[in-house]
């Protein structure tokens, strides 16, 4: 391994290991072709006499029953949102950070949207909504309350609550009120913070003659499956900590091949029996909705899926084991609702403050967490410092290049002495051009002589290849970085750079195809990788020296695609790096040949070109 052959050869399979890597993990995911099919757009409302399958049943040996299922679907089509929402009585959801209704019909938290943030980078673009109420083409939404055998008419989703309040807001809880006319009284006390937390108190009190069991479960319920990124380094769909078995993700197309669960043969699901802490809910990239059961109660957690019609309905929920209420007493149950969208700080308070086992997970870290979790520290540091996320990467990439600097440095200062015994080596292989074996000899022992690491050139990459991997998980995952602009044209560094060299940056009055993403950020990403990749000398080797060449190139258009804060963040590497390798190559006595590299590029170009 010791000629600088074999140097060139690990330098290429090392660049290949990013470029095909990289590319097949993350700049090539699989995008999941979803088609809505013909009854996903028919509406979804309660009908009696639905075969519970919603909330888990418990075991066999606790002997309880099941929830009522979310509901079927009528055979009309579906409605406008606005008319859906105007089939029930509503109270009002006002908050800093979200606004919606609570729908007196059936007591659900079905209609929420998020106040900051929008479908686009322009604020005058639609808010995002997160749930919608049934009867729309894709119902989402929250529904908490009791079930329980031989205890009368129970709560359901056709139940008219009465309410004490015409608004549901911070400082202003709501409660709603139904009468079963069988001796129980039902009680929902309603809370909301300035985020995207409810508080659900569920109360029954007993005013018959004999004791009834009941089980306080929680849900979210989501029909139609819905179009999804499909990305590799992203999960979407089931989630949940379930007690000691931790993190659950389930996606969709994976929650279709679990066993049958229930009665009826139409459901799917997976259950965790006797579980104590956590959550169970639905992610999708940004956004979440989880039920959160009490944390010190045990309780079951299920991921079902079930066809009505043609339509897909996904469950995450939560039961917790049966409480008896005698004549004369009240047992109430606390649940919580988190709806919103999925900010950083906003989950880690959460855990701290509610005690949410491990609810910082529901942020998808990936496995390389430990490197992820300080790359976004860091940068929301500095972006509440300076102000701006682009600026951010600038300062966080400055710092990396300062912590890895005695590696850069043993590296760069291999590779100029490689350079100064050039002569050295050039006159040891026209010694043994005839004698492969003693040529290599002769190299190994000049490589120590002059303590020499051929293969020093590699750390830096090597280096860099966790920093790129935790800066693209953050850019990509983390809601911080969406829509969060730079300067100029970059408005949003979690999207690829918007410009495109096929209609000259804009210049031209036609938008550029979709099919090529090469912004002006990715050309300068490789204007300065094909810089640092001429501070040295060409391979002697005409076959290597072309792939160098042309590796600048295909990087080009590999980042094109990718999020303009990663480009933005490997050209400035890049310079950084020019930078380093210069003065140390200087300090070293070793001549910088990027002018002479770059001028003969360019005029054996020019020579074959004249010959052609």
């Amino acid at each position: 391994m010791g000629n600088d052959k074999t140097n060139m050869i690990v330098a290429i399979a090392l660049s290949l290991v990013v470029l095909l890597g990289w590319n097949y993990f993350v700049a090539a995911p699989r995008v999941e072709q979803q088609k809505q099919t013909a009854a996903q757009n028919q509406a979804a409302g309660q009908s009696p006499g639905v075969t519970p399958d919603g909330v888990p049943s418990p075991a066999p040996k606790e002997g309880g029953p099941a929830a009522p299922a979310p509901g079927t679907l009528p055979q009309s089509g579906p409605v406008s949102r606005e008319e859906a929402l105007a089939r029930s009585p509503r109270i009002r959801i006002e908050t800093p950070a979200l606004a919606g209704s609570v729908a007196l019909k059936g007591g659900r938290i079905d209609d929420v949207s998020l106040k900051n943030y929008h479908e686009t980078v322009s604020d005058e673009s639609p808010r995002i909504v997160l749930f919608s109420p049934t009867g729309t083409a894709t119902p989402y939404y929250a529904e908490f309350g009791w079930v329980g055998a031989n205890a009368g008419a129970l709560p359901g989703a056709d139940t008219v609550w009465k309410a004490d309040g015409d608004l549901l807001a911070p400082g202003k809880p709501l409660t709603l009120t139904w009468d079963n006319g069988q001796g129980l009284v039902f009680k929902r006390l309603l809370a909301v913070d300035d985020k995207f937390m409810f508080t659900i108190r569920d109360e029954v009190e007993n005013k018959g003659g004999s004791a009834v069991t009941l089980y306080p479960y929680g849900l979210v319920s989501r029909w139609g499956k819905p179009q999804t990124q499909g990305y590799y380094v992203l999960h979407e769909g089931m989630i949940g900590v379930l007690g000691g078995d931790g993190l659950q993700e389930y996606t969709y197309d994976s929650l279709a091949k679990e066993p049958v669960y229930g009665s009826g043969g139409a459901t799917k699901g997976k259950a965790w029996n006797g579980v104590t802490g956590g959550f169970a809910g639905i992610t999708d990239k940004y956004w979440a909705a989880t039920a959160i059961p009490d944390q010190n109660v045990p309780y079951t957690g299920v991921f079902t899926e079930r066809t009505d019609g043609a339509t897909k309905v996904y469950q995450a929920s939560v039961r917790s084991d049966a409480r008896t209420v005698e004549p004369g007493t009240t047992v109430a149950a606390t649940q919580n609702l988190f709806a919103g969208a999925k900010e950083v700080n906003a989950i880690n308070e959460y855990e701290r403050s509610l005690g949410i086992k491990k609810f910082d997970l529901l942020i998808d870290w990936g496995w390389f967490y430990f490197i992820t979790k300080p790359m976004f520290r860091a940068l929301d540091f500095f972006f509440h410092l300076l102000g701006n996320f682009g600026v951010s990467i600038l300062v966080v990439t400055l710092i990396l290049k300062l912590l890895f600097l005695p590696i850069a440095n043993r590296s760069y200062v291999s590779m100029a002495k490689m350079k100064a015994v050039q002569p050295e080596m050039a006159s040891i292989k026209e010694r043994y051009k005839d004698d492969r074996t003693k040529q290599q000899q002769a190299m190994m022992e000049l490589y120590k002589k002059e303590k020499i690491n051929p293969v020093a050139g590699c750390w830096p990459v090597l280096v860099q290849i966790p920093v790129f991997f935790a800066l693209y998980k953050v850019l990509f995952i983390t809601i911080e970085m969406r829509h969060a602009p730079f300067f100029g044209w970059i408005q949003d560094l979690a999207a690829p750079d918007p410009t495109s060299i096929l209609n000259l940056f804009g210049l031209l009055p036609f938008p550029a195809p979709d099919f090529i993403h090469l912004g002006i950020w990715p050309i300068i990403m490789g204007v300065t990788m094909f810089v640092q990749m001429k501070m040295n000398p060409a391979p002697p080797d005409p076959v290597q020296a072309q792939i160098f060449t042309f590796m600048p190139i295909i990087f080009t258009f590999m980042l094109g695609s990718f999020p303009a804060g990663l480009v933005i963040y490997w050209a400035w590497n890049n310079t950084l790096s020019v930078i380093q390798q210069y003065i140390i190559m200087r300090r070293n006595g070793v001549k910088v040949e990027l002018l002479d590299n770059l001028r003969g590029t360019f005029s054996k170009g020019s020579k074959a070109s004249a010959k052609n």
